[in-house]
């Protein structure tokens, strides 16, 4: 395995309970690239997301994610994984109780970290670069649909992910808001964070050329070109 690899599987079976979605999937993924995963609903895309995340375990085959052994994994280092990856939601799961600040901040606290002055940093850190610095007192229903997947963004980038994966983060969003969502994901991409983004909108795939990634039929294909 190449050492900029950020996710690497091999020869992986993929099976939810008994019933097998994906065979033999060849998957290698470096240190800062943007890629498109697309399928039918059912194809297998969400199986990969959460063989990834370490929410299914895989049998044959070797998986390598972060630097984490997907074959030894066991389910006590599960969240020590997760914080090498940032988890982008079609459908926001921002807490509607307490404002953006809390929302970043109980994250935070949840990980781990203890220190009131880096926190107020780390938050006005990913805010910025999200382009949300002054929506930080705002409660979520106080901000746009994009906004609110801005502010998941910058949830995702709180604990400096090596991986972010967004799970149809544009489901919800109008087509201009979609296309920002997808620039700002290419930028995160451009600074050293791979991005692996599951979703249906072909717009957006023409708008923005990046690797595709097909399931279909129970296997995966590489490097697909649309016609």
């Amino acid at each position: 395995m190449a050492e900029h690899a950020v996710i690497h599987l091999k020869n992986v079976d993929i099976f939810q309970q008994k019933h097998l979605v994906l065979s033999n999937v060849n998957l290698h993924i470096d240190k800062g690239e943007f890629a498109f995963l697309i399928g039918q609903t059912g194809s297998g895309k969400s199986s990969l997301l959460k063989i990834i995340y370490g929410d299914l375990h895989i049998g044959n085959g070797e998986g390598m994610v972060a630097d984490f052994d997907l074959k030894t994994l066991a389910e006590k280092d599960v969240p020590y994984l997760r914080r090498k990856l940032g988890i982008v939601f079609q459908d926001f799961q921002l807490l509607t109780d307490r404002t953006i600040e809390k929302n970043l901040e109980f994250v935070l606290k949840a990980t781990g970290w203890k220190d009131k002055a880096l926190i107020a940093e780390r938050i006005k850190d990913v805010l910025d670069k999200v382009g949300l610095r002054s929506k930080i007192k705002k409660m979520p229903h106080e901000i746009s649909g994009g906004e609110q997947q801005r502010v998941v963004i910058a949830r995702a980038l709180l604990n400096d992910p090596e991986i972010i994966l967004a799970d149809e983060p544009t489901g919800n969003l109008d087509p201009d808001t979609s296309e920002e969502i997808v620039i700002l994901l290419r930028q995160i991409s451009q600074n050293g964070t791979a991005v692996l983004m599951a979703t249906h909108d072909y717009h957006i795939i023409r708008t923005f050329p990046s690797r595709i990634i097909k399931c279909e039929s129970g296997v995966i294909t590489d490097n697909v070109q649309l016609v």
